[in-house]
């Protein structure tokens, strides 16, 4: 099937498409390979990766080195396709900048030192109608790794001088990575993914999100309206006390409304007027159910959320290497069936 860029670009502004895009935010190599035939070693070899299993898009980061190791991480790390960590545990205690002093010695990257070869290279390679996201994220979670979570909450009572330091060197530097993807001809799509919440409630409150977190949100959200992009936002958690927040930052779309944390239905009845929503297809799912399980879960969340549009087909997390390939398959196959009966 043709890509579709502009399908795609519709749905995030919760406009009716001729079809109901795929999104992911992450899939997995292996699975990706599985799917070729063959590993992904190569920006071509990605790009037709995309292009088959039927997205609109491929998703790029600009190659970018926070120093992961000095985060309290075990030595055996694993990798994502995308360069970024899989499935990482950070300090809770005590992390690696406890004070000024360690902040001032922490070697962070510069915003020059980040590599955006691929964004470069991309447009010989994509065919007709595809197009490219731009993502990075994590302003917030690479701060409160760096400092470890209890020492970080600590932080914001006893020393929010410090937090609101090194969140300011972080952001700056992820903000740039954003400036590049909002005046790239290249890039049609922002996507900046930073977990605020889990399934039971916010990791702060709304009131200090409110002071550290949501304008490097908000400054994000204005970039991308004025260079006129759709902006994506990805947390996990239940969102409620927050949805509010997300779309005066200028959100267009959030994703992946983590099953286990709210009920697309209920999402889309309360926000769905100011967000498109994308995934809700759950991980657990995807690992131990039934093809036939999955594709009920597909048309169950397009009655639920798609029906006049705003909503991608996609999993309520990401794609890692354990999920059931033929799970991901019906997701795919489902997807694809649905939009050769809307004629498109």
């Amino acid at each position: 099937m043709q890509p579709d860029i502009e399908q795609l670009k519709r749905t995030l502004k919760r406009e009716k498409a001729d079809y109901v895009p795929l999104v992911e935010l992450g899939i997995h190599p292996e699975i990706k390979a599985k799917f070729l035939g063959r590993p992904i070693q190569t920006l071509d070899d990605d790009v037709e990766f995309w292009f088959k299993a039927g997205y609109d898009y491929i998703k790029l980061q600009p190659q970018a080195d926070f120093n992961p190791t000095k985060v309290g991480l075990e030595d055996k790390l694993t990798y994502n396709e995308d360069g970024t960590i899989s499935r990482k545990w950070a300090s809770h205690g005590g992390g690696v900048i406890t004070n000024f002093a360690d902040f001032e010695k922490y070697q962070l990257p510069k915003s020059a030192d980040f590599d955006y070869t691929n964004f470069e290279k991309v447009r010989e390679s994509l065919p007709e109608g595809m197009g490219v996201i731009g993502q990075y994220g994590d302003i917030f979670t690479m701060a409160w790794e760096l400092m470890g979570f209890e020492n970080f909450s600590l932080a914001l009572f006893m020393n929010p001088e410090l937090v609101d330091a090194l969140m300011q060197k972080i952001g700056d530097l992820v903000f740039s990575m954003f400036e590049y993807f909002a005046q790239s001809d290249a890039v049609d799509i922002l996507w900046y993914s930073d977990d605020i919440a889990f399934t039971e409630g916010l990791l702060l409150s709304p009131e200090t999100l409110r002071q550290f977190f949501f304008p490097w949100l908000k400054k994000i959200g204005d970039l991308a309206k004025a260079h006129n992009k759709p902006f994506i936002y990805h947390t996990d958690g239940v969102l409620w006390e927050v949805f509010d927040d997300i779309i005066d930052c200028g959100v267009d779309a959030i994703h992946p409304i983590e099953p286990k944390a709210m009920e697309i239905a209920e999402v889309k009845a309360r926000v769905g007027d100011k967000l498109a929503l994308l995934g809700h297809v759950d991980v657990d799912l995807l690992s131990r159910g039934t093809p036939d399980e999955v594709r009920q879960k597909v048309l169950q969340n397009i009655k639920e959320a798609g029906y006049n549009g705003g909503y991608c087909i996609g999993s309520g997390n990401s794609v890692p290497e354990y999920v059931r390939f033929e799970n991901y398959m019906a997701m795919l196959e489902t997807a694809a069936e649905l939009r050769r009966s809307s004629g498109h």
